[in-house]
């Protein structure tokens, strides 16, 4: 009797509306899911079109690209034998549905729409479908023209239905079904389903992917079964990471595991299980007859095995142990992996850094460099697609990396962009820096362009403004600051685009940004300046996480160079120095530490608290440190900035979303760029309440003398 299934699930990296190359990278799963024996592949959620595809959902060209593309995997020798589970928007009834649609042998065997949508954090999916609202309910789907000829079918089901086999019995659940605390394969379970499935598109955030396993986990330990966990994987044209770790499940242990990071585009994971054991398992802990009262699912029958007869011999899989990755290295792979689609997909020759010697564009530099490490491992590892997007980056066919510092010489450009404020000691930093992971650096003098600039307003005005230290206004001073860093965000994009014109090579150069996610809260850096960039691979992490993260890098990759920069006062060197001693801090500027911030920060989006909401938890968790006052200053202080430089999030560089308290207001964070920034009322009941707090304390006070 045959009993033992070997199934397959896998990450892809499938690029948004790249119809040819999504069909190239499934038709490629599918194959090395048969060459592993497997009977079932499943993908990842919206495979065939990209998840990422957002308003192009509306347009009918998506819908029938993808039927093509069905149309392709079905007539492909390598789909017959194995079922098929692949996932696409349909249209039925002029609704769209997010879809998985699973076929055989030419034939398909079920549409099956997802029933619970994702509308949180960056996920927008109602804007664009229906949730299927009819819980184990299949009704007749009328199939396009182009696949009835195909099949012969002119309708197929579509539904909340599960797949029967001749051996079991298989029920989808799509990405966030699985977070929803109504999740479908708790009803699966109890009506027999043995084998669950979940096509997803999860997103990278620092921290987060313990949750996928811990749920993956307890949905198999409540009930018994398989779970079969497929994930996008790769930036698929936006901000997003996707991580992959594909994973298989059986009772509440994880069997078979993929990457959370890698430069593989196609990667399958596959197991050999014994669905004895899961009914071994369920047969103590489950009564069906006793706790399903539901109408049961719709059960689609197949003339299909996923075992075969004679199996004895074929060893199944058994648990592992899953080894999280830390922040730190977390920030050292994802924004990495995320750069490395960029630049191979954006047709650019490479990256161009102003390098500060501070920790922010430090460990901009630093994921470069942990990119190129990845590349030549991939390479050492026979990745043959890794290495024929390297030479077509560098435009040299015969190029083989061996080692990150010269990869790091073809790929990366770095500048310190000096001016008549920038101290030795930053100057040196950024140099050292370059030389330890290979860069090609340049120092840049900007007094010039400075002093050019103010020349032409002191023409026009007949006045030049002078900075503070100088006796000069806050205006003036500010305006001083601004033109050093608007300059030096023209000076950057011009040697980007004219970098490798001067050395006889072909291309440009992709300009990074390096502001930290919680400068982004207050506003802390100059609208239009460096922080401008192509992308920035640091916006959504947070500088303590910035700082833990070069401390790693130093014992990674032997970086001594950022010990010094970890050492300094985070400065921009904007104002005149003192003895050749910079004076101006960030900390002191934004009148509140890093540490401060981040605190601040997750209250505000991730507890969602207003000025008054936050006041009343911080004093509590920082009165040991801060009195009401001081805590009702700092709100207040942090609301006056952060709602006065909102407006800068409007054109601030995508980035990379690592946290989830971002500030982002493409899709992640959105809010009012246009304030009374008086916040009056809600300043006004802080003041209320910390006279009722202080009355309070002064009351206890008294009663602890009296007795």
């Amino acid at each position: 009797m045959g009993r033992k299934v070997t199934l397959a699930t896998c990450s892809l990296n499938q690029w948004a509306l790249d119809f040819e190359g999504n069909l190239t990278r499934i038709l490629k799963s599918i194959e090395i899911a048969k060459q592993r024996g497997a009977k079932y592949r499943l993908g990842p959620e919206l495979e065939i079109c990209g998840y990422g595809c957002a308003d192009h959902f509306y347009e009918s060209d998506t819908l029938l690209h993808c039927f093509q593309v069905l149309k392709s995997l079905m007539e492909s020798p390598l789909t017959q034998d194995i079922i098929c589970d692949v996932g696409m928007p349909v249209m039925h009834h002029n609704v769209r549905y997010n879809c998985r649609v699973i076929f055989l042998n030419k034939k398909i065997l079920l549409i099956r729409p997802k029933m619970l949508l994702a509308n949180y954090g960056n996920n927008r999916e109602f804007r664009w479908f229906s949730p299927w609202s009819r819980p184990r309910y299949v009704e007749e789907y009328f199939l396009p023209r182009m696949i009835q000829d195909l099949t012969g079918q002119t309708t197929v089901p579509f539904g909340d239905g599960v797949l029967s086999t001749k051996d079991t019995c298989l029920g989808s659940e799509i990405c966030a079904e699985l977070w929803n605390p109504r999740s479908p394969h708790v009803d699966m379970g109890l009506d027999g389903i043995e084998i669950f499935t979940n096509s997803s598109a999860s997103y990278h955030e620092l921290r987060k992917a313990d949750h996928r396993v811990n749920l993956i986990k307890s949905a198999t330990t409540k009930s018994g079964g398989i779970y079969l966990f497929a994930n996008q994987k790769g930036c698929d044209g936006d901000r997003l990471y996707y991580d992959g770790c594909a994973m298989i499940a059986i009772n509440g242990d994880i069997v078979a595991r993929g990457a959370q990071f890698s430069l593989e585009d196609v990667e399958v994971v596959t197991a050999t299980l014994d669905l004895e054991d899961v009914r071994s398992y369920r047969g103590e802990r489950c009564h069906p007859h006793m706790e399903y009262e539901h109408k049961p699912y719709t059960r689609i029958k197949t003339d299909f095995s996923l075992s075969d007869c004679d199996d004895r011999c074929l060893p199944t899989h058994q648990p592992v142990e899953w080894i999280f990755h830390t922040p730190e290295e977390e920030i050292s792979l994802g924004p990495a992996c995320w750069l490395w689609d960029y630049l191979r997909r954006s047709g650019q020759a490479g990256f161009l850094l102003p390098l500060s010697g501070g920790v922010d564009s430090s460990s901009t530099a630093c994921i470069v460099y942990s990119m190129c490490v990845q590349i030549c491992q991939a390479i050492k590892d026979g990745n043959s697609q890794v290495l024929e997007d390297v030479q077509r980056v560098v435009n040299d066919s015969s190029y083989r990396p061996e080692d990150p510092r010269e990869l790091c010489g073809h790929l990366f450009t770095t500048c310190y962009m000096a001016s008549e404020n920038s101290s030795e000691d930053t100057c040196n930093r950024a140099k050292d820096l370059a030389a330890q992971i290979g860069s090609n650096h340049l120092n840049i003098n900007i007094d010039m362009a400075v002093k050019g600039m103010l020349g032409i307003f002191s023409m026009v005005t007949g006045k030049w403004p002078q900075f503070r230290a100088n006796g000069g206004s806050a205006r003036e001073n500010l305006a001083l600051q601004n033109v050093q860093a608007r300059i030096r965000m023209i000076l950057a994009y011009l040697f980007a685009q004219l970098c490798l014109w001067a050395q006889g090579k072909p291309g440009g150069l992709l300009v990074l940004g390096s502001a930290n996610v919680d400068e982004s809260l207050t506003g802390y850096f100059t609208k239009y300046d460096c922080s401008s960039a192509d992308i920035n691979p640091i916006g959504g992490v947070s500088k303590m996480d910035l700082k833990c993260f070069l401390q790693y890098c130093v014992k990674s990759f032997q970086l001594t160079a950022l010990i010094g920069i970890l050492d300094a006062p985070p400065t921009a060197e904007l104002e005149p120095l003192t003895d050749g001693k910079v004076v101006q801090t960030d900390e002191a500027d934004m009148g509140m530490t890093y540490s401060e911030l981040s605190v601040i920060g997750r209250l505000r989006k991730i507890s969602k608290c207003g000025p008054y909401s936050m006041f009343c938890k911080l004093i509590h968790s920082w009165k040991e440190t801060f009195s009401p006052s001081q805590v009702a200053t700092k709100v207040k202080h942090f609301f006056r900035m952060y709602s006065i430089n909102r407006h800068k999030m409007t054109t601030v560089t995508p980035s990379y979303h690592a946290e989830n308290y971002s500030p982002d207001d493409n899709r992640f964070d959105l809010r009012p760029f246009l304030y009374n920034t008086q916040w009056a009322w809600q300043f006004r009941c802080i003041d209320n309440e910390m006279s009722v707090y202080s009355f309070s304390i002064c009351m206890k006070s008294v009663l602890f003398s009296v007795v």
